[in-house]
């Protein structure tokens, strides 16, 4: 079970930044093509820290449903 765990923890920390990037980037360019202007220094930080707290829950379930399917359910 300890196992298990690690490997999703792992799995975690190693997509959390890349997949906070590629949320960064689409909802920057989304509300820049809704406002159709640049944005401002503080909507863009806005969004970043937005997008890299949805990346922890998305990184935490896709490891999950990653590692549940190789390694199987922890005993």
């Amino acid at each position: 079970m300890l196992n298990f765990w690690l490997w999703v923890i792992g799995l975690t920390a190693l997509l959390i930044y890349p997949v906070g990037k590629l949320i960064w980037v689409i909802s920057v360019r989304r509300l820049q093509r809704k406002l159709q202007r640049e944005l401002s220094d503080t909507e863009i930080e806005g969004q970043r820290s937005r997008a890299f707290f949805v990346s922890v829950f998305v990184s935490l379930v896709f490891s999950a449903l990653y590692n549940l399917s190789t390694i199987g359910f922890p005993k």
